[in-house]
């Protein structure tokens, strides 16, 4: 999977618990009538990945999607979820090969629904 859009921050590494386990977190901003801001994390010797990019850069980032279980002191259980990333490149400036987008009036309510018509979804 793959996220492209601008570089809206680069965190500092960091570095936890004494086997010396190291992330770095990167937020990229989507380009989409909705921009979305998704945090993707870099660990281990991907952390390096982030050195040559800043904020503001436009990125395509390649990654994977972890999820995990944990069971806390009371016996409940929880999920988490998380975005990992294994690569990083330079993208495309804004306009060159970007995905067309569609028109405004795709968007906009239909005006010429006939109340007559039976709809038999049952949501």
């Amino acid at each position: 999977m793959e996220v492209q859009g601008k570089i809206k921050m680069i965190g500092e590494t960091q570095t936890f618990g004494s086997n010396g386990f190291r992330k770095r977190e990167l937020v990229v901003t989507t380009e989409e009538q909705y921009p979305q801001h998704i945090m993707v994390e870099f660990v281990q010797d991907k952390t390096d990945l982030l050195n040559n990019y800043q904020v503001g850069q436009e990125v395509k980032v390649n990654i994977n999607l972890r999820g995990r279980e944990w069971v806390n002191p009371q016996g409940e259980t929880k999920y988490f979820n998380s975005i990992q990333g294994w690569r990083i490149e330079a993208g495309q400036a804004a306009g060159n090969n970007a995905a067309p987008k569609a028109p405004n009036e795709a968007f906009e309510p239909a005006t010429n629904l006939n109340e007559e018509d039976h709809d038999d979804l049952p949501f």
